[in-house]
Formats: structure tokens, C-alpha cells, sequence
């Protein structure tokens, strides 16, 4: 089996154009593809997971991967599949996060010898003239045709900027640079990418008289991705500073019994054959795949020895008896207490467990938290300063545990 049998198989490739052809460039490592990553945070993020997984995946069998980093696209906001128009940054800020994303992709990609290469499309764009890009892009797009675009429908009902509406020719402008400068033939996105993508494929075929052979695939890669790594405290952080190995972990221990299977085939590289053999376990047994799924993830971000620390930790949990020094704790001092004591609510605070003191009082309502295994049963719970000579877990719902100490 090719490798891009192998994306089919695992769910990967939801549109593809010129599939032959595509199938033959992938398997015979002739591709020279690119994914773009808007540097928005100063950190990659499981959202982003799937698309160093498949990177990763297309370079083991030959393909050069090129990662792009878009400093100049996220001067402005990109409106694919979203209703609101993000944020400005300054140009200091997106250098740094760009530094920030080229440490963390090195963990999936390997950039000696050429074998890939990082380029940031602020090189290009920030340097354009508006006339030239007038003539020689926009001359190649039809605005009608644009607004059928599902993109921009979504956009306009709430209002469409100028900005925004460009977005779509600086994308196809990245597509018709790299394959002018590195023979880039290949693109990947997410299927909320389709139009852009499309439109940098006609972009290189006008301007090339048609005899460009750049061809796009389009994957589960913001339908199925961007569903991942959302969680109560916000986004799972691949930088172990914003979330620690631990809480990764335990992220994908405590996935859906449905999700399970799909990210095994989605984001590792365990054999489908012993796939197969997981997905043949149901109930309390597919607690079994989730620990395989956790760790694996958690070993390719973190490393091995990180990894058996979170698993050790969480089966303190899950099982009982075993060291738990390596969940999140926080260390409480004596300001911390008014008249030697303090609320759940306040260590919950205290601890970024929740964003604020109602949505923690909302959450003791439902009996969704409890201290040391046992639920708390008003807003008002308080514990005293000799309650923490051992530590003290609190659990907020069923996925997120914290340890207290004095």
C-alpha cells in the first residue's frame, strides 16, 4: 500500500483534484507540497496536529514538505469558516510566534539537508506594490465568483472588510510563489481552504498560459482537527509551558469512547493492521486504546520520559495507588487564606480552573466538582490551612484534576 492509500484509509483525504496524478506524485516521493500556518499564538496547538502528522507522514516517503508560516496573511484576517474578523497584530508580535512554531515543528519535520524547507510569506507579500498586484493578480480573480465562495457568504450578512476580502488572492499569491521559486506542486488545507486552494491553482494556470501542473488536496484538517483541542481552560498547547505534559495526556486519555479509534487513525503512526485490533474493543476496554492513543501523542510531543510520567500520573486516577508528583499543582501561602481558610472557589481561581467565581458556583451546582473525592456541595466550601498537611485534589468535571499543596 502507497502512502496515499494509506491517508485514504485513515480518513485523511476528504477532496482531492487531478487524483491520479496526485497518487503517483505522493507514492513515488515526487511531491513538493506545502501547509500554511497562520502564527496567531505563540504556540502550535492540537488543532494543528493532524497537518504535522500528515507532513510527517508524506516526508517518510520521500515528499518535500514546505511549511509556511504566514506573517504577512495574518496582517489581516482570514474569514474561512469563521464569522468574526481576528484580531490585529503588531509585526513584533508574529515574528515571535513564527520563531515560536519553527522550535516546536522541528519535532515533526526534519529540516537538514534540504530534505524541507520553512519559508514565512512575509518575504513576498510585504513587499508588493499595490499597482503590480492590481494588474498582474487581481486581474485574475472575478469578484462575482468569489462571493459564492461559502467563505465569504458566511461573512457578509455580518459585514465583509475590504481586508478580509483579500485574503483569498494573498493565499493564491503564496501558491503561485512557491511554485515559481521551489517547484512547489502540491497543496494541502483544511476543507474550509477549498476556494483559496482552487483559486491558487487558476491563479498559476493564468499566468502560466496553462501549462502549470500544481494540483490541491483538501483535507479533514479543520473539520476534524479544529474540533480537537478544545477544552474547558481553552486550546491544548503543544508548548509544555501552556499545557503541561500531563494535562496533554490526559486530553487524549479522556477523549470520547467514539473519538477514540478515528484519532488513532488520524494522528499516530501505529500500524492500521493494529488499529483494527483496538477497534475491536468495546466498553471499559477501549480504556485500554485511549491509554496507547495518550501516550503515543504524548511521547511524540513531550518525549518518552515525559510521556511514562503523565501515564504513572494518571493512573493515580484512574486505578488508584500510584504517584501522582506529576499532576499540575499549585502551591498555596499563607495570603492565600483569609482567617486560615479558603474557598474551592478561590483555589479553583487561584489555579486558572475556571475564568471566573460564577462559573465556578455554576459548576458546584450541578455537582461537577469535588475535593478529594468527594463532591462539594455549596459555593461557599471552604477548607482550613491544616487541611493541606497532605495535598488536596480538586476535580472539576470528569477530565480535569489538580493538586493543592501549602
Amino acid at each position: 500500500m502507497g502512502v496515499y492509500e494509506d491517508l485514504k484509509e485513515r480518513g485523511l483525504i476528504a477532496q482531492v483534484t487531478n487524483e491520479d496524478e496526485v497518487r503517483e506524485l505522493v507514492n513515488n516521493g515526487k511531491a513538493v507540497f506545502y501547509i500554511g500556518f497562520d502564527p496567531t499564538a505563540d504556540s502550535l496547538h492540537v488543532g494543528h496536529f493532524m497537518a504535522l502528522c500528515l507532513m510527517k507522514r508524506l516526508q517518510m516517503a520521500g515528499n518535500k514538505p514546505i511549511a509556511l508560516i504566514g506573517g504577512g496573511t495574518a496582517m489581516i484576517g482570514d474569514p474561512s469558516g469563521k464569522t468574526d474578523m481576528r484580531k490585529m497584530m503588531t509585526a513584533e508580535t508574529i515574528a515571535h510566534n513564527c520563531e515560536c512554531f519553527k522550535k516546536q515543528m522541528s519535532k515533526f519535520i526534519d529540516f537538514s539537508d534540504d530534505k524541507a524547507i520553512m519559508v514565512n510569506n512575509a518575504d513576498w507579500l510585504l513587499n508588493l506594490n499595490y499597482i503590480d498586484v492590481l494588474r498582474e493578480v487581481g486581474a485574475c480573480f472575478s469578484v462575482n465568483r468569489m462571493l459564492t465562495f461559502e467563505c465569504y457568504k458566511q461573512r457578509m450578512e455580518r459585514g465583509l472588510s475590504f481586508l478580509e476580502f483579500n485574503y483569498m488572492i494573498m493565499q493564491s499569491y503564496d501558491f503561485y510563489t512557491l511554485y515559481q521559486k521551489y517547484g512547489c506542486n502540491l497543496q494541502f488545507g483544511g476543507d474550509d481552504q477549498w476556494s483559496n486552494m482552487i483559486g491558487g491553482m487558476e491563479l498559476i494556470r493564468r499566468k502560466l498560459s496553462g501549462n502549470a501542473n500544481a494540483m490541491t488536496i483538501t483535507l479533514l484538517l479543520n473539520s476534524e482537527g479544529k474540533k480537537m483541542g478544545k477544552t474547558e481552560k481553552g486550546a491544548v498547547w503543544l508548548d509544555p509551558e501552556k499545557t503541561s505534559p500531563y494535562e496533554f495526556y490526559q486530553y487524549w486519555r479522556n477523549v470520547n469512547d467514539a473519538d477514540v479509534i478515528k484519532c488513532m487513525k488520524l494522528l499516530t503512526f501505529i500500524p492500521m493492521s493494529e488499529i483494527a485490533e483496538y477497534e475491536k474493543l468495546e466498553g471499559a476496554e477501549l480504556n485500554k486504546a485511549k491509554e496507547v492513543l495518550a501516550f503515543e501523542l504524548t511521547k511524540m510531543i513531550h518525549g518518552e520520559e515525559e510521556a511514562a510520567k503523565a501515564q504513572t500520573a494518571a493512573r493515580a486516577l484512574f486505578a488508584g495507588g500510584a504517584d501522582n508528583s506529576d499532576m499540575p499543582t499549585t502551591q498555596l501561602t499563607d495570603d492565600d487564606f483569609t482567617d486560615g481558610e479558603i474557598t474551592v472557589l478561590d483555589m479553583m481561581l487561584k489555579a486558572n480552573m475556571i475564568k471566573s467565581k460564577g462559573e465556578g458556583r455554576r459548576l458546584i451546582d450541578q455537582g461537577g466538582v469535588s475535593v478529594n473525592d468527594k463532591k462539594v456541595n455549596g459555593a461557599l466550601t471552604a477548607l482550613k490551612a491544616e487541611d493541606f498537611e497532605n495535598d488536596v485534589i480538586v476535580k472539576k468535571g470528569k477530565k480535569m484534576f489538580h493538586k493543592f499543596s501549602k
